[in-house]
């Protein structure tokens, strides 16, 4: 009988890093292996309790947060942050240190998965004898994008990535046509984010270069189905197994759950909408709109004339609710629109037959979970991989992008624009069919935790065996 494995999960403090670990975590557990996922006393609150039966096989480890100036009493997550604080994350992440490496020597695990962001995960691997994975939870088109670990260190002409400008145009080893690069307005504040100085000391891209380097392999969150050319360039510039995990798409709810408060009032609304009718719009947590991005928004959906459902947290901005939309915005939408201030029941949003698509900001776990039921996707990218995504959804016909201003300004016109042609107009046509046709690969439940997480637990299982790389 196989041993039984202890797998360390190491996620960086993002929900859209720890849910996809959280997931895999939970493949990992019902397949019997021994499961370990490390976070944060307030983090590991806020994540999914997981079921009852995995409880043996599934820990979440609380290391607490050591504070230091800069990062707010109590954050211990991006969503609890701004932006320019992020770095104040980084540097009380790193002081984690200790702690983990207390952890892995009284524990002993078979395997380490960690994320791109940890430092220390690579040196305890070394010193403890416990191989690496470095799990990434972005497209393999994102991945591909930024290359082989040697471009992200050194200087600007051994990186190959010297400029903001040099992001705007696809890397010399993508060697099939593709158009998934950064607009100028994203590439600088990228550029600035991945190879630019924080408060932690270590650029982003030197994270990222000694996390490749120190993995024995590289576990990614995708499928050949949808990206096998960009797996293969990850493979051949990483020259280490690159092993695709699937998408981990959520079981669909068999029914609406929800029993009380507004949302039995707003599912009501749905019931009475024609079938494959309604907008959902969406931007999540970590999104940070400013007043106008919002007031440009809710214009282009009411001069669209479709019906839609909006998701919207109430921004920092807004003294209440109602001053999150413009004047008279509700009154004039009754009839064919809702907005819900605070959070949302996604999934079942998502599974109601009304539902047509989404305008949302493309991140990948979003995709996922539209794509799964074949909804048309209007992207509007805002920060890190988004902007790739939305490239890459519109290389496969699978989108239509708002379009935006050099600056990276949009308004209501390219917000009604979009929407119209991707929900109803005749040059949407294609996109909605592929939409359609996306359903067999992103909700094949079985392709995804079969197939796609047996072959990696079949890694795990056999790779003890293989050579650490240097």
């Amino acid at each position: 009988m196989a041993k039984d494995l202890h797998v360390v999960m190491v996620p960086w403090l993002a929900f859209g890093h720890m849910i996809p670990f959280f997931h895999l975590s939970i493949a990992l557990a019902k397949a019997g292996i021994r499961v370990s996922f490390i976070s944060t006393p307030r983090n590991t609150s806020r994540l999914p309790k997981p079921p009852p039966n995995l409880a043996p096989l599934l820990t979440l480890v609380d290391l607490p947060l050591p504070a230091v100036d800069g990062l707010p009493e109590g954050a211990e997550a991006t969503v609890d942050v701004a932006f320019e604080e992020i770095q104040y994350l980084k540097t009380a992440y790193d002081l984690l240190q200790p702690q983990f490496k207390q952890f892995i020597a009284t524990e002993s695990p078979d395997w380490i998965i960690h994320d791109l962001i940890p430092l220390w995960t690579a040196e305890i691997s070394r010193e403890f004898g416990v191989p690496l994975v470095l799990f990434e939870v972005f497209t393999a088109a994102c991945i591909s994008f930024f290359g082989p670990p040697d471009c992200f260190v050194g200087d600007g002409q051994k990186r190959h990535r010297s400029s903001p400008e040099s992001l705007t145009f696809p890397p010399p080893w993508i060697t099939f046509p593709s158009s998934v690069a950064y607009r100028k307005h994203e590439a600088k504040d990228m550029f600035a984010g991945v190879f630019g100085q924080n408060a932690s000391g270590v650029t982003d891209a030197e994270r990222l270069s000694l996390a490749i380097q120190g993995c024995q392999a590289i576990a990614i969150r995708s499928c050949i189905e949808f990206e096998e050319d960009y797996l293969n360039i990850i493979e051949k510039i990483y020259r280490k197994p690159v092993i695709p995990v699937g998408f981990f798409p959520p079981v669909p709810p068999e029914k609406t759950e929800v029993s009380e408060g507004e949302w039995v009032e707003i599912f009501k609304w749905l019931d009475i909408q024609k079938p494959k009718s309604v907008v959902f719009v969406g931007f999540g947590s970590e999104c940070k709109l400013s007043r106008d991005q919002v007031y440009e928004i809710a214009h282009g959906l009411e001069h669209s004339n479709l019906p839609f459902l909006w998701a919207l947290r109430r921004p920092m901005w807004a003294l209440d609710d109602d001053d999150a939309l413009p004047s008279d915005f509700r009154r004039r939408i009754e009839d064919r629109g809702v907005v819900c201030i605070g959070w949302v029941p996604q999934l079942e949003i998502l599974a109601h037959p009304s539902i047509c698509g989404s305008l949302f900001h493309s991140g990948w776990g979003s995709i996922i979970e539209t794509l799964q039921h074949g909804h048309t996707l209007v992207v509007l990218p805002l920060v890190i991989d988004q902007g790739l995504n939305a490239r890459l959804l519109v290389e496969k016909g699978l989108a239509v992008e708002v379009e935006r201003s050099e600056d990276g300004s949009f308004n209501r016109s390219g917000i009604t624009k979009a929407l119209r042609k991707a929900m109803v107009e005749e040059e949407g046509e294609s996109i909605r069919v592929r939409a359609r046709e996306a359903r067999t690969v992103f909700g094949d439940l079985r392709l995804h935790q079969e197939f796609y997480i047996g072959g990696f637990i079949q890694y795990l299982r056999k790779g003890l065996q293989l050579p650490s790389s240097e």
